[in-house]
């Protein structure tokens, strides 16, 4: 037999594996679980509270599982994502094949029964077509399956997402410097109107020393200037840094929890959150839809994993601990506080404490975003500078274009929108609104099942209804992805409503 034909059986019976080193299942669930349990849970506790604890506790579970959903429309459609190149790929060896065969019809014939055909009808087979081998980003996926306005809209709504990403971290870090440089005020003056004109240190009395949201400005300005300039350049995150934050964040996360415990067993429960308040609800959408979003980066995550059998249990496994540890970190905090910053850990702004122990908890839990988020701006910002290039520009021929295009315009269309919106919108609370209920709920719920509906359409046309996807979604009925296109038009337009009404 040619070796032409031993490649294409190769082809169908090896896996397409990105280079780089394999985990097993558990590591990879460890690492989707560091994913999404990231900076959006400290809004979490805020949220909690006023949209009151049983509101929130149906909510957040309700959400989870719709984002649970989701990850395995991601995950199906990526399975027909390797399934379509894989398809083209055998195609393309074919036409070769034929274009150099010296053999007659009848010994071809037999060769290309050893293969496995696109089209076969009849019994379903399992299929080696599917897999989840090779990685396939959202992008890639949209260029596959979406039209061209389709491919325009997926890459304005990332766009959105990551700018208001942007815009959430630097206003973060800037309030956490605030807090920590600044005289300590109650959360509730923070939280309402009027604190940014508030004297930075309650000791002057110069009519001329510095406010809130002077020190608030400076802080934010020198963090742009010093996080930057990384986004001209193409700097990746390195696996140690990667550790040493995940490290950061469940060591402030187990304090932040354990503090909270401490505080109500001590003191008893301070915070008298309602039981139902759907004035919050707005807010706590766009906390939680912030806080379970993974599904850009899925495909990143699970093409190293080895033995991917049985990957949509262990994922609801992990979408379970992540709920819970969610449920423990916003009850503690809900009722261990009065009142709750918009930020989890401004509530624990160091005090005049004379433990020297309690003191350095206390400024590490408060400069906890700024060193987590410190680490993830350029990276956030670099994807969107691409993402950006890959909307205006043909990457084919990106080194055509001029220089200042190139390195000078992108970045700073990337960096400086969120600098002026958080320059002149401190408020944390409107941002995460803005961006988990707007631009994450077409990340998270509209583009997964607009992908998985056209990428099903697309290798049935194919590869025939007997190929069958052993990745497919357990939720693959057709009316599954009709509610989940109805709750997200239903989410989008009751915030829209309500953040007229507050306009009003």
């Amino acid at each position: 037999m040619p070796r032409r034909f031993w490649g294409v059986k190769r082809l169908l019976k090896m896996p397409i594996t990105e280079t780089g080193d394999q985990y097993s299942i558990w590591v990879g669930l460890i690492y989707i679980f560091n994913l999404i349990v990231g900076t959006g849970a400290l809004t979490l506790p805020a949220a909690f509270s006023r949209a009151g604890w049983a509101l929130s506790t149906i909510s957040l579970v309700f959400l989870a599982f719709m984002s649970f959903l989701n990850a395995t429309y991601v995950i199906e459609t990526m399975a027909c994502a390797n399934a379509v190149l894989k398809w083209k790929k055998l195609q393309s060896i074919k036409r070769e094949s034929i274009q150099d065969r010296d053999t007659d019809e009848e010994t071809t014939s037999q060769q290309y029964g050893d293969l496995e055909e696109p089209l076969v009808c009849g019994t379903s087979i399992p299929s080696r077509y599917y897999s989840l081998d090779q990685r396939v980003e959202l992008g890639e996926m949209a260029n596959l399956f979406f039209s061209k306005t389709g491919r325009l809209m997926f890459y304005c709504t990332l766009c959105v997402y990551l700018y208001g990403d942007l815009s959430i971290y630097s206003a973060a870090v800037a309030k956490s410097v605030m807090d920590v440089v600044c005289s300590t005020v109650s959360s509730n003056v923070t939280n309402g109107r009027g604190w940014e004109s508030l004297p930075c240190f309650n000791a002057t009395d110069d009519p001329m020393a510095y406010t809130r949201l002077d020190v608030y400005r400076v802080s934010l300005l020198t963090f742009v200037a010093v996080m930057g300039p990384f986004v001209f350049f193409n700097v990746q995150k390195t696996k140690y840094l990667q550790l040493l934050t995940s490290g950061m964040r469940w060591l402030a996360f187990t304090i932040m929890i354990s503090m909270a415990i401490h505080l109500l067993t001590s003191r008893g429960a301070e915070g008298r959150p309602p039981t139902f308040d759907v004035t919050g609800m707005p807010t706590l959408f766009g906390a939680c839809v912030y806080s379970f979003m993974c599904h850009h980066s899925l495909p990143g995550l699970i093409s190293p994993i080895r033995g991917k059998n049985g990957l949509g249990l262990h994922l609801s496994l992990d979408y379970v601990l992540i709920s819970v540890f969610y449920l423990l970190l916003a009850f503690t905090g809900a009722f261990a506080f009065a009142e709750l910053n918009d930020l989890y850990t401004l509530n624990f702004v160091p005090s005049d404490n004379e433990n020297i122990f309690l003191k350095i908890v206390d400024y590490f839990l408060s400069l906890f975003p700024v060193f987590t988020l410190s680490t993830s701006f350029p990276i956030i910002a670099i994807t969107l500078k691409n993402n950006l290039q890959s909307l205006c520009l043909d990457t084919g021929r990106i080194e055509s274009y001029n220089v200042v295009v190139r390195k000078i315009l992108f970045p700073v269309v990337t960096v400086v929108p969120p600098v002026l919106l958080t320059y002149y919108l401190e408020d944390i609370s409107v941002l995460i609104e803005f961006t988990g209920s707007y631009a994450g709920a077409g990340i998270q719920y509209l583009i997964p099942t607009f992908l998985v509906v056209s990428a099903r359409r697309h290798c049935v046309a194919l590869l025939g209804l007997g190929v069958v996807n052993k990745y497919k979604s357990p939720f693959s009925h057709a009316a599954w992805a009709v509610f989940v296109l109805l709750w997200s038009y239903m989410c989008i337009i009751l915030v829209s409503v309500h953040i007229f009404e507050k306009k009003s």
